[in-house]
This record gives structure tokens, C-alpha cells and sequence, in this order.
């Protein structure tokens, strides 16, 4: 069978990339993994190997061409594949459904998952979007998956049907492997009949080929072995519900609550009590994984390595909280929804401006302090993948309008795990609204690289001294900082902090010191 080789991602926001150099010819027999071109990206020299070994049926770019990334940039003919041939599925591994008869004009292609982010290699399959058979569009949403930093949307880049979806939802798919087939359009399609192509099957923690079965040893992957050894059963006594007896985590986790259940029948007869008794379902191991885990990492990271300190101070916000409401009708939409937090924002921008070492990041072994010139401050959002900091960029070149406006983009973003990575990336400072949760006080910990962060708390009606000493009912919120003690100390953070009040208490004061 022919199939064209997609020209993978190959760095972030690259698009397209030069062909330097064919290391291969039409008609030449290749292997997996053989280099079949040079490419030229605006940072790099790249090498493309390929994927499947075969006979290279067709180049289509001249050296010299600019290729597109996505786009076909060859052909193979794959070994071991003819027009009229079913192929047997290896041992072990369980094979994809038939495709439907491909007829003249159409070929099936693979779509390969592409790099979604610096640094990922693999991410979980979160949900099909799309079933097999299903006809796409162009651009329309496949799968959702996750990676460590957010929750990524995968889009067709060709329409077709869908014949063979390669993962199961919960599994870890590798980043430059298939993720699903499609079948397409194709002016180079052969006339090839029923083609089987046998799929590994993958479990949520590894792309390794399945374990062969064998005698007296259940079939069963790496990830399923060791949960099963974590609660201490016998594998081979667990029914295997996948194909030859192949034993899922969820068949572990029936086969070790149907034990639980067996013992409580066999234990002594409980006597009938009148009070009403809660039943325990024993623990459960659960893989820390995507956004939790490099949440994890980094602040293990940050308070193994900076020194905290923390600053709390009180607000005064009954000025600020006025003035909000009587802008918020007018100027709130769908775009844009006019919060306390673009007030925040500005009136830090502001007071970095006075003190730009709240503004810094200091190397490792404290020998240099750089000055960041952007003010990219982030906000902390409670996403339903996890705790994701998107930041707003150049706070000090924006209008207030400007930044909620941003806010309203990334925190909507956030919130359903969609966060484009250059949004998480480059911040400077940092803002946690534990408030809206509830709570006064909180010690946050700082987003290293940064200095400093801070927690806003609950924003309360509670009684103050006026000048006239009179008791009145004002708008009063605890906030609390965390400073890195190497490049802070006690009193910078005080006088920040001050001016910074000094504007969000007198918001006139803020708006005169506007540029």
C-alpha cells in the first residue's frame, strides 16, 4: 500500500522549512528509521527519518523547495504490503478492524500526533472527538489530549473518514506516531482491497508492544503488571476482558473489588446494628500526570530552592470596588469582563515601575540579577486540568480596558485547559486570587523563576475608624506576599507594596500615574 509520509511539526510555530537535501531517490528501498532528507527551519538543520521502511515512490519537493509543514513531503510503498494481501497480527497484539474497500482515487494515511509543546515527547489521550467511520472536515477538532503544561485540541489536517483511532481514551500516545487513519483523497491511489494493519495496544502509562502470552503468563502491559503487583494480586487469576485473555487495568481493579466483596461474604455474619454503617472501598492508586505533575515538580523545585519570606498587608478597596461598578455595565461584553483583577494588574505594572527588582530573576548560583523589562504578570487559575499560571503581556504598555480583556481570554482559556503554551510562558510576576475560593490569609508560593507572588484574599464588609473616627462599613481584603529573600528584603517589599496600595485605594491617584 502507498502512503504519504506528513511532514511532521518540526518546532514550535514553524510552518514551513527548506528542502536542503534528498538523501534518498525515487525507486530506492528504505528502512524505519533511515534519514530520507535535510530540511532547513528558521532555527535549526533538521533530519526526517522515516517511520516505515519501503520502496520511496515518489519525492515531492525539488532541493532548494520550501516544504509545508502537514503537507506530504513523500511516498512509500510500505514492505510487505500489496493490493490484495490481509495481513496477520503479530503476537500478542491485537489488530484494527478492516478498513473499508479502498477504490481507485483514495488512500489511507496516517495522521501523526505532532509536537504539541518544547519539550513533550507523549501525551494522554483525554477524548475522541470523533468515532470511526465518522467524515471529517478540514480543521475539525479529533481528539483532545493532555500534556504537562494544558489540554491541546487536536484538528483534522485533511478531510476523510476516519478508519482506525490508535488510542483508547486514558492512554499515552507519542508525540511523531500515528494517532489515527484516514482515509482521503488521493490522485497517486492504487486499487488496493481490504488492508488489515496490525495496531500495539497501548495502556495509560506506555507505547511498548504488548507482552506475547504465553504458557501459564497472563497478557497484560508493563503499566497493568505493576498496578497488579501494587495491590498484591496474582495476574494469571485475573479474567482477562481484551482479546486472547488480555488483562485492562479496569479487569485489576473488578477482579480486586470482587475479592474485597468475596472476603466481606466469607468473614463472620455481621450482626444487624440500628445505626447506619459507611462501607470502605479500600484505596485507590491513582498516577500523578500532566498538569499536576510538573505543578508538583515546580514547587518541590521552588521551595527546596528560594527562600521565602512572607509580607501580609490590609486593602482598603471601598474607592476602587465604587469605580468598578459604575464602569462594569458600560464597558463589560462577552470579550470583556471588567473584574477587580485588571485593576490589580495595572496598579502593579505601576509600582514595578518604581521598583523593578520585584520585577527580576536571579541565576543559579546568585552571582547575576536580570531586570525584566515586560511586565508579564500571571494570575493563578483553578483549571479542571489543574493549576495553570497564563500571564498578560507588557501590563505596562496596555490600557486597563486592554488587560481585561486579556484576563477574560486567558482565564476562559484556562479554565477549560486550552492554554496556548506562549500564554504560560515569560512571566514575571505573579497573582494567586485564593480569595474567590474563600480564605483571608494564604503563604504562596513563588513561580520560580520569578521573586515574588502574591495571594488576594476574600474581599469582606468590615467595620474601620473613618477620619472622624466614626465607625463605617468598607470593602477591606487581606493580601499576603512572598518574596525570594536572596533578592528581597523586608523593606523593598513594604515600600512595593505601599505604593501599590497606595494607588488601588486612591484609583485617581492610579489613573494620573497612567501613561
Amino acid at each position: 500500500m502507498i502512503k504519504d509520509f506528513i511532514l511532521p511539526d518540526i518546532g514550535e510555530g514553524v510552518v514551513e522549512c527548506e528542502l536542503v537535501e534528498w538523501l534518498v531517490s525515487e525507486g530506492d528501498v528504505v528502512t524505519e528509521d533511515q534519514p530520507i532528507a535535510d530540511v532547513m527551519t528558521d532555527k535549526a538543520l533538521v533530519q526526517i527519518p522515516a517511520p516505515h521502511g519501503g520502496v520511496i515512490t515518489k519525492l515531492y519537493y525539488k532541493k532548494g523547495e520550501i516544504a509545508k509543514v502537514h503537507a506530504p513531503l513523500y511516498s512509500v510503498e510500505l514492505d510487505g504490503e500489496t493490493s490484495n494481501v490481509v495481513s496477520e497480527p503479530e503476537v500478542g497484539v491485537e489488530s484494527a478492524p478492516a478498513a473499508d474497500v479502498v477504490t481507485h482515487g483514495t488512500a489511507i494515511e496516517e495522521f501523526l500526533l505532532p509536537d504539541i509543546g518544547e519539550g513533550i515527547v507523549e501525551c494522554e489521550l483525554v477524548e475522541w472527538l470523533v468515532e470511526e467511520g465518522d467524515v471529517v472536515v478540514e480543521d475539525q477538532p479529533i481528539a483532545d489530549v493532555m500534556t504537562d503544561k494544558a489540554l491541546v485540541q487536536i484538528p483534522a489536517i485533511k478531510s476523510g473518514k476516519v478508519v482506525k483511532l490508535h488510542y483508547r481514551k486514558g492512554q499515552l500516545a507519542r508525540v511523531h506516531s500515528p494517532l489515527f487513519a484516514i482515509e482521503v483523497e488521493s490522485e497517486n491511489a492504487p486499487l488496493v482491497t481490504k488492508v488489515v494493519e496490525p495496531q500495539p495496544l497501548a495502556d495509560s502509562e506506555t507505547q511498548a508492544t504488548a507482552e506475547p502470552a504465553s504458557q501459564g503468563k497472563a497478557l497484560a502491559s508493563p503499566a497493568v503488571r505493576r498496578l497488579a503487583r501494587s495491590y498484591d494480586i496474582d495476574l494469571g487469576a485475573v479474567p482477562g476482558s481484551g482479546k486472547h485473555g488480555r488483562v485492562y487495568k479496569e479487569d485489576v481493579e473488578r477482579y480486586r473489588g470482587g475479592n474485597a466483596n468475596k472476603a466481606i461474604t466469607e468473614a463472620e455474619p455481621v450482626k444487624p446494628v440500628t445505626s447506619t454503617l459507611s462501607v470502605s472501598t479500600g484505596d485507590r492508586v491513582e498516577p500523578i500526570r500532566g498538569v499536576k505533575a510538573v505543578m508538583a515538580k515546580l514547587m518541590m523545585e521552588s521551595v527546596s530552592s528560594i527562600p521565602h519570606f512572607t509580607y501580609c498587608e490590609e486593602l482598603d478597596l471601598t474607592e476602587l470596588v465604587a469605580l468598578r461598578e459604575s464602569m462594569k455595565q458600560r464597558y463589560s461584553t462577552d470579550e470583556l469582563k471588567l473584574t477587580m483583577m485588571p485593576f490589580f494588574m495595572k496598579a502593579m505594572s505601576l509600582a514595578l515601575t518604581e521598583f523593578p527588582v520585584i520585577n527580576s530573576r536571579v541565576n543559579a548560583d546568585c552571582s547575576e540579577l536580570t531586570y525584566v523589562g515586560s511586565h508579564n504578570i500571571g494570575m493563578a487559575v483553578d483549571s479542571k486540568v489543574g493549576l495553570l499560571v497564563p500571564n498578560v503581556k507588557d501590563v505596562q504598555q496596555k490600557s486597563i480596558l486592554d488587560v481585561a480583556s486579556e484576563i477574560t481570554r486567558l482565564t476562559k482559556d484556562a479554565r477549560s485547559g486550552r492554554v496556548a503554551p506562549q500564554d504560560l510562558k515569560g512571566g514575571s510576576i505573579s497573582i494567586s486570587n485564593i480569595g474567590a475560593l474563600g480564605g483571608t490569609v494564604a503563604t504562596p508560593i513563588i513561580n520560580k523563576p520569578e521573586v515574588a507572588i502574591v495571594a488576594l484574599g476574600k474581599l469582606q464588609t468590615l467595620p474601620r475608624f473613618n477620619e472622624k473616627g466614626e465607625v463605617e462599613a468598607r470593602k477591606i481584603m487581606q493580601i499576603s506576599w512572598s518574596g525570594d529573600h536572596r533578592v528581597i528584603d523586608g523593606g523593598t517589599i513594604a515600600r512595593f507594596c505601599n505604593l501599590w496600595k497606595h494607588y488601588l485605594e486612591q484609583p485617581q491617584e492610579m489613573l494620573l500615574a497612567m501613561r
